[in-house]
This record gives C-alpha cells, sequence and structure tokens, in this order.
C-alpha cells in the first residue's frame, strides 16, 4: 500500500470517527403520549410530618392500585413558586388511564385525607 493511498484511508477513518462522535454526542429527545399529572401542594399550618408523608406516601400506593400509572415521582429538588411545600407527579399511559385514576375508589378514599391536611394545590395535566 502506498504511503498517499495509506495517508487517504487514515483521513477517511478520522472523519468517520469524528461524524460518528458527533451524531453520537447528539442531545436526543423524545416526544411522549403520556399524560403527565403535576401537584404542587401546600399543607395546612399545624399538619405533622407523618400526615404528610403519608399522603406522599399514598401516591404510591395508588400507583400500585390503579391501572395505566407508569411512574410517579415524589421528592422535590426545587419548589417553585416557593410558598408551596411539596409536590408529587404521576405519568399515565394515556388520558384513559388519567380518566380512570380521578374516578378510581382507591383515589376517592386517599383524596379523602388528603384534602383533610393541604390547604392548596395547583394540579395541571401535561400531554403532548
Amino acid at each position: 500500500m502506498s504511503k498517499s493511498l495509506r495517508l487517504i484511508c487514515a483521513l477517511l477513518l478520522a472523519a468517520a470517527l469524528f461524524t460518528g462522535g458527533y451524531l453520537t454526542a447528539q442531545n436526543k429527545f423524545a416526544t411522549p403520549h403520556t399524560i403527565i399529572h403535576v401537584s404542587l401542594i401546600q399543607w395546612k399550618a399545624g399538619v405533622s410530618d407523618a400526615d404528610k408523608q403519608k399522603a406522599l406516601d399514598g401516591v404510591k400506593d395508588l400507583a400500585a392500585k390503579i391501572p395505566g400509572i407508569k411512574n410517579v415521582w415524589l421528592k422535590v429538588s426545587r419548589m417553585q413558586p416557593r410558598d408551596y411545600h411539596a409536590a408529587f407527579v404521576i405519568e399515565f399511559e394515556d388520558r384513559a388511564a388519567a380518566e380512570a385514576y380521578a374516578e378510581h375508589p382507591a383515589h376517592a378514599e386517599w383524596s379523602k385525607f388528603f384534602l383533610s391536611i393541604r390547604e392548596a394545590s395547583i394540579s395541571p395535566q401535561i400531554s403532548n
């Protein structure tokens, strides 16, 4: 193999490696068709930490009981607006699952307790 042919092969290999690395490093994201339910919570004054935790643990219990719930998030790393104290997120497979959650007897039972200890909440649902 001649020196110039080796140089051309090396340059082609370098270009292929560079292109492969560039394409691999691109930011890839998806636009899923699930429903995200976000709840920001203000607790009533005097609510115990145990009751707050019971309400949040109840979200996990709902996920175990109600079909169509894919994921839950319970830990807050930053709150805004700042006058809210806690949050949770539920990801539903689709609109039908979100609607079934709202009407499910387990949700109704959990809501009785939750509404008794929360001052206010904001709960938008987001989808693509």
